[in-house]
């Protein structure tokens, strides 16, 4: 059976369960080979309505947020981890009664709610994220050990006293990124913080490990979790997010008109601010399935959204025949940091969500109104 993105609204999310299986069937693989746990991180990818097919292949979630831990306590029912770079005394009551690992930012935040976690109607393991002060991500945006970083705590400011309670180290210092990178990382942490790991049980990777592109090379990372698995005898977390979900996605837009302004302009009825922000944000220029590059074929456009935003523009793209409004165009790679991220600037709609799999062929899993704008207002 196709995909015929025809039969799907416009604007919609449609996520191809059979590419989604295939990356989870790649990191079973890896969690099979090592005895590591990998967690979907909600932060990129939140469908919930596939968590039970998520879940027969990972371990749980790696959460952000007192709503993202409940949602996947929730939906999925399996490990919940949470980090944050600070919790409130509210969310942090709540937040006990959905997690199984806790994360904490700083020796200061772990003092304040270390006789909370005791109290815990469960057995709640706890542990510190560090700072190894090394990372290869390129975009400042996204990288955690820029100097002056508010996530982690570094080797100078790491306090040994206070390990009393704390069950593992976590770090995350990667973005989109092979396991060299990783390697690399892990020589930084293992030369600052090793005499620590020596009495933990468990270390969390993080994320941003590209795991499931096409060249990733994953012999590297069965390495990685080999070593600390070898010299330290501890269990290993991976929280990847893009992973997960990584070219599993498609946004269908639909032209809405054609103008010229010292280049021919599309608008459509999708917008980058509100409905890709990553594109703005990272930056990047989304692929269109056969479209290409800016010159590449005879007929060239810039796309921008249906916003008053001037800068709502996603791309220059180019096609073999002129473009007309009422045209289909499907984005690739829009499962992750997309529905998240979503928001509903200038009252713009939000896009549908569906899924597509052999047995049941398209289905529209959710649908956005007029209320779902006004319900975020007052």
């Amino acid at each position: 059976m196709n995909l015929d993105f025809n039969q799907a609204p416009s604007p919609s999310y449609v996520v191809d369960e059979r590419l989604l299986i295939k990356n989870l069937e790649i990191l079973k693989s890896v969690q099979d080979r090592t005895g590591c746990k990998i967690l979907l991180a909600q932060k990129a990818f939140s469908m919930f309505s596939l968590y039970p097919l998520i879940g027969k292949y990972l371990s749980g979630v790696a959460s952000s947020s007192l709503y993202e831990a409940r949602l996947g306590y929730e939906e999925m029912g399996k490990e919940v981890h949470v980090y944050s770079p600070a919790y409130s005394d509210t969310d942090f009551e709540q937040i006990l009664n959905y997690a199984d690992h806790v994360v904490f930012n700083s020796f200061s935040q772990w003092a304040h709610f270390r006789e909370k976690v005791k109290q815990a109607p469960k057995k709640i393991e706890c542990g510190i994220r560090v700072n190894p002060e090394y990372s290869e991500v390129e975009t400042e945006l996204y990288d955690p050990c820029a100097p002056f970083s508010r996530m982690g705590v570094t080797e100078t400011n790491f306090n040994p006293d206070e390990l009393n309670g704390i069950d593992g180290l976590h770090f995350h210092t990667l973005c989109e990124q092979n396991s060299d990178a990783l390697e690399h990382t892990l020589q930084a942490v293992d030369r600052k913080f090793g005499k620590y790991l020596k009495k933990m049980k468990w270390i969390n990777f993080g994320g941003g490990h590209h795991i499931t592109r096409p060249d990733y090379d994953i012999e590297r990372l069965i390495r990685c979790i080999g070593m600390m698995q070898d010299k330290y005898g501890l269990d290993v977390y991976i929280e990847p997010g893009e992973a997960v979900a990584l070219n599993t996605g498609y946004l269908v837009s639909t032209v809405l008109d054609v103008t010229h302004n010292g280049m021919d302009l599309a608008i459509l009825d999708t917008s980058a601010t509100c409905h890709m922000p990553d594109v703005l944000e990272m930056p990047y220029r989304p692929e269109i399935i056969g479209a290409g590059k800016p010159g590449e074929r005879t007929h060239t456009y810039r796309f921008g959204g249906p916003t008053c935003l001037a800068g709502d523009v996603i791309g220059d793209y180019s096609f073999d025949r002129p473009l007309h409004v009422g045209d289909r165009l499907v984005f690739c790679d829009m499962a992750i940091y997309s529905m998240v991220k979503n928001n509903t600037f200038n009252g713009i709609a939000l896009p549908a969500i569906a899924t597509f799999n052999e047995t049941d062929g398209l289905r529209i899993v959710r649908q956005f109104s007029y209320d779902n704008f006004k319900v975020r207002l007052s």
